[in-house]
């Protein structure tokens, strides 16, 4: 049987890879977390910030809200207010990275032919 790497994922990670990911300083990140109630991430004993994956997709979608789409911080949050109930926004920002990249291939392809 052949052998089939795995992909290591990790279970936490700290502040300053969440803000090396967005390319953000993480002032900002500890700023959103008093804005908005969906970004809470753990604390282990010596105080340091824990962000699980789903803070990871909470603060993309902030993030794509208010950097990407321009939203105000009270926007953004009426907005996750009002969209609590529907498809969960992290998905469609999913979505939205999955076609970017379809777009992208295809781009390629049409310039190869």
């Amino acid at each position: 049987m052949p052998y089939k790497e795995k992909k290591i994922e990790k279970k936490y990670y700290s502040i300053g890879e969440v803000a090396f990911m967005f390319k953000v300083a993480p002032s900002l990140i500890r700023f959103w977390e008093k804005e908005f109630d969906i970004l809470s991430p753990q604390k282990n004993r010596k105080g340091n910030r824990q962000y699980t994956n789903a803070d990871i997709l909470n603060f993309k979608l902030i993030f794509h809200l208010v950097k990407e789409k321009g939203y105000t911080l009270q926007g953004a949050k009426e907005f996750l207010k009002e969209n609590k109930n529907q498809r969960p926004p992290e998905e469609k920002v999913e979505l939205k990275e999955s076609l970017e990249k379809l777009k992208g291939f295809l781009i390629e392809l049409r310039e190869k032919l």
